[in-house]
Parts: structure tokens; sequence; C-alpha cells
């Protein structure tokens, strides 16, 4: 989800913190470089912070690729009926470690594998390696390019070009946009001992804004026992 904060806003809260409104030492060119920079962190660290649900059609076989302009893929949802948002769902998809698959099927790859005759065209699991982000396997193969699923992605961010371009992530993350600006800000006249000092304060509270923020959306997570936080036990019945 993308952010409606303007690259002005973030620029007031910047430069008040600077004591530069004027952008004599620090221009604003600058410091929307600093901000863009910031973005691309946030989602370095949090890929979720511009996560994309898209419906795509697949390529023909087990080995497949997320979009170009993605960074990498976060999860595979289910089997849909075409590639538009008016796409019907189908068949949920489920992650499987691929030893496993390996040990009962090892010519998963192989085109004539089809696993279910019947639903050859259906996609049962996936395969994640996170080493490489930005390839995933599916089973069976798909047969055609008519193949049709639903998963989701982490966007590269795009840049504000200007000051009323808005936050390609979202707003929650301002603030740590903010503070990584100013780290970089100050770190430009790092030779001086109390600039570095408070370059490395702000760098500080943006990891830990980062950090504070996975920790809150892991603990609030709708997959978490609110009791225990922990994923609901195996075999009990839910709902």
């Amino acid at each position: 989800m993308a952010g409606t904060i303007t690259g002005a806003n973030l620029l007031l809260r910047i430069e008040d913190t600077l004591q530069d409104p004027s952008n004599v030492r620090w221009t604003e060119a600058e410091l929307l470089r600093y901000i863009n920079d910031g973005q691309r962190e946030i989602v370095n660290i949090r890929p979720e912070a511009t996560s994309t649900s898209a419906n795509i059609a697949l390529a023909v076989g087990t080995a497949q690729s997320i979009p170009s302009a993605a960074l990498r893929l976060l999860k595979v949802v289910r089997n849909v009926s075409a590639a538009g948002s008016s796409a019907t769902g189908g068949r949920t998809i489920r992650l499987v470690e691929q030893d496993i698959l390996d040990t009962q099927e090892p010519s998963w790859h192989d085109p004539t594998v089809t696993g279910d005759a019947a639903h050859s065209t259906i996609v049962k699991h996936y395969i994640f390696d996170e080493d490489d982000p930005r390839r995933y396997y599916v089973y069976p193969g798909a047969s055609s390019t008519s193949t049709f699923i639903e998963i989701v992605y982490s966007d590269a961010p795009s840049d504000l070009a200007n000051t009323s371009a808005t936050l390609d992530v979202d707003d929650i993350y301002a603030n740590a946009v903010v503070d990584y600006a100013l780290y970089r800000a100050f770190m430009k006249d790092a030779e001086n001992a109390g600039n570095q000092q408070r370059a490395q304060a702000h760098f500080s509270l943006f990891n830990t804004s980062i950090g504070n923020g996975a920790q809150i959306s892991n603990s609030s997570s709708p997959n978490l026992d609110p009791i225990r936080n922990a994923p609901p036990p195996v075999g009990v019945q839910v709902g």
C-alpha cells in the first residue's frame, strides 16, 4: 500500500530538524535523494512494506519468476481463473520443502509429470528458495500459459521525483524515512564530532523504528493465537 504523505511534508520535518528551511546547506534535491534511499533501505529490511498482490499467467513448466519490477516473492496464494482483477479463485497452493518433493517425486521437473491428470493445469504446491528470491517453482508444472495463480510479492519502491509526489511505502514508515534522511544529511558533515553523533543517533532511531515495527506486526498477526502468541497447535479445530 502506497503512502499519502508528500515529499513536501517530509522535507518540512527534515529541514526543521536541520534548521535549514532555506536549503542553504542541504538542497531540496539532495534531501529528496535521501528520502528515496530511505524507502529502499526500508524495503530491504521489511519487504512487506511494498507488498503487492497480483494474478499472473505462469510460464510453461515448473520454473517461474516474479514480475520484472518486483524484488522478491512473499507467497503464492491460490489458483485463479484469469490474470485480471476480476478473476475467480480456485484451489489453494501450499508451500512445500523441496527435499520432500524431490524424495517423493524425483522427476517432478519433467514436463510429462503432471501429478493428477484430471487437474494438470491446477497448481498444488510451490517451492521457494531464500537464496533466489525472484524465482520459485510450482508443482505440477504449468501445462500452458493459460494457467493463472495469485501471488504476493515485494515491489521496488518508486522514487519521489518532486515534492508533490507521495511515499511509495505506507505512511507508518514516514518517521523512519525522516530519520534515515537526517542520518544521511548529518553524515555529510561527519568530520564534526557533534554531527557524527547526531547522524548515528538518527540511524539508531531508524533501525529501532523498523525493528519495533516488525515485532508489532508479528505479535499482532492474525496467524497467531492471541493467548499463546504462537500459531494454533496442530490438530486444534479453529472456529
